[in-house]
């Protein structure tokens, strides 16, 4: 590739969109000095940049038909089987379409990315890998992951396992949903606002959130770098462990890790929770508008239960757990905007592995196809240019510095408790809208469901939904959340609750 020196035309852009006042001598001295620059650029292109390792042989498999998907789960099929032997042996695992699988064609949920083939493997899909696990697909992912519901993705709606009808929740529903219908062992899933833990809720598994920066994001779309988080999915308590254990653990490529924690996670499934104390967070429930009654009671009864298992269990109040959506939601919509969108998947100022591959094709598809991007994205990126525009990025940075406000009010209140419980979701799996529906509720469908889930993305602690019970055929999830690096007592406790059932 051979860059272009810029016309004085182009110059005369660049400089009025960041008002500056330059006369034609001007910008013609400027194009004339970033000939040394330009050089540079130049030279990278002779030289051949660092790339993923790509260890087990694989074919790229096929995007199956409707008869072989249930659900609309998958997204593409496919069989990469890894070591001969480990802790993932005979157990088949789905990815969620947001991961980089070296061959395997990935679209993030998205017709601006259809085509994309990666050329490498993203750091858990090689840990998978190396652990025996075999990589039996892609599944369906929200488009650009941008929605708790199941419906944006343009490969169509993922439906719940347990009324078709329903959503089965996002943006990591594939996962979930073939999780739940028995169809693979384990998949991964990720979560910048509760996209682990919605579909885990409402499709009845257990949907783990880890630490953030404990599982390496490398390989990975990103859609905010610090609420990027990518974690495991599975039927028990038990897969859920063994495959944090096979992926967690820094991997020197993300700048997300720091002082990264891991730990025997299965040895801390006793059975028993032993004098753990347990502290029902009061705001979780009776949100205003959005709770069911049913969903609170389950959850609050299956938290008393936990006492049958050695947990001392009270109610404790965090008032500023109703300020954590609207601490996210800055940082969500302006830092998605600049990352995801302007930044095309990568931006910059960070230290990481950049997969360039993904952010030349995803750029050149999202410029020429910006309508076909969905409903919330386009919300997501007028909102956050606007603020940008118009306040230049001063609440993003407000919302960042209260985030840790926030962190440290959960960080008292988990030196009181050891873990705390609320409704993963405040209501039931809704039903999946009409194709004939309006903009205005497809929106209110995809992102209502957040309020509980969203202020753990911003503080990094570990949350995991697990079943808490059944209302009218719909699974209930209860939300287990965890000191910094203490996934074992978060899966111990589930792992006693589990034991009940």
């Amino acid at each position: 590739m051979v860059v272009k020196k810029p016309t004085l035309g182009e110059l005369d852009r660049i400089s009025q969109q960041y008002h500056l006042e330059l006369t034609p001598d001007d910008l013609a001295s400027f194009q004339s000095l970033m000939s040394g620059t330009l050089a540079s650029y130049s030279r990278l292109d002779e030289l051949t940049e660092p790339t993923l390792p790509v260890k087990y042989p694989r074919t790229p498999g096929y995007r199956p038909l409707p008869h072989e998907n249930p659900y609309n789960a998958w997204y593409w099929k496919t069989s990469i089987k890894g070591a001969a032997s480990g802790i993932l042996t005979g157990k088949a695992i789905a990815i969620k379409d947001n991961v980089c699988v070296a061959g395997v064609p990935m679209m993030n949920g998205t017709a601006v990315l259809e085509g994309y083939v990666p050329e490498v493997d993203a750091t858990i899909v090689k840990r998978i890998l190396d652990a025996g696990g075999e990589i039996a697909g892609k599944a369906v992912c929200e488009s650009l992951c941008f929605s708790g519901s199941s419906f944006t993705a343009d490969t169509g709606a993922v439906r719940n396992p347990h009324d078709e009808s329903r959503t089965a929740g996002g943006s990591s529903s594939g996962s979930a949903a073939l999780v739940a219908g028995g169809v693979v062992d384990m998949a991964i899933g990720g979560d910048q606002g509760g996209s682990i833990r919605i579909p885990a809720s409402w499709c009845g598994i257990v949907g783990l959130k880890p630490t953030y920066g404990l599982v390496p994001y490398t390989g990975i779309f990103p859609i905010e770098l610090t609420l990027d988080h990518t974690g495991p999915m599975a039927r028990t308590v038990q897969d859920v462990a063994l495959l944090l254990e096979a992926i967690a653990g820094a991997d020197g490529l993300d700048p997300r890790q720091y002082n990264v924690q891991t730990a025997p996670y299965t040895a801390s499934l006793t059975g028993e929770a032993n004098n753990i104390r347990v502290g029902i967070v009061k705001e979780g429930f009776g949100i205003l508008g959005l709770s069911e009654a049913d969903v609170d009671e389950i959850v609050m009864e299956a938290a008393y239960r936990l006492e049958k298992v050695g947990c001392k269990v009270s109610e404790i109040s965090i008032p500023m757990h109703r300020d954590g959506l609207h601490i996210w939601t800055p940082i969500a919509t302006e830092g998605a905007t600049m990352l995801m969108v302007k930044g095309n998947s990568m931006g910059t100022n960070w230290k990481g592995h950049y997969t360039t591959s993904l952010l030349d094709v995803y750029a050149r598809g999202w410029q020429s196809r910006a309508d076909d991007l969905s409903e919330t994205t386009k919300l997501v990126l007028l909102a956050g240019q606007y603020m940008q525009d118009k306040y230049h990025g001063r609440y993003y940075a407000k919302a960042q510095n209260l985030g840790r406000l926030l962190k440290n009010t959960y960080d008292a209140a988990l030196q009181e408790c050891d873990v705390l419980v609320m409704p993963t979701l405040p209501l039931k799996a809704t039903k999946l809208p009409a194709s004939d529906a309006s903009r205005e509720e497809r929106i209110a469908r995809a992102l209502e469901m957040l309020p509980n889930t969203a202020p753990f993305d911003v503080t990094g602690h570990p949350a995991l939904s697990i079943n808490a019970g059944m209302s009218a055929g719909l699974p209930v999830g209860m939300m287990l959340v965890g000191r910094y690096w203490d996934e074992t007592t978060v899966l111990r406790v589930a792992h006693a609750f589990e034991q009940l059932n």
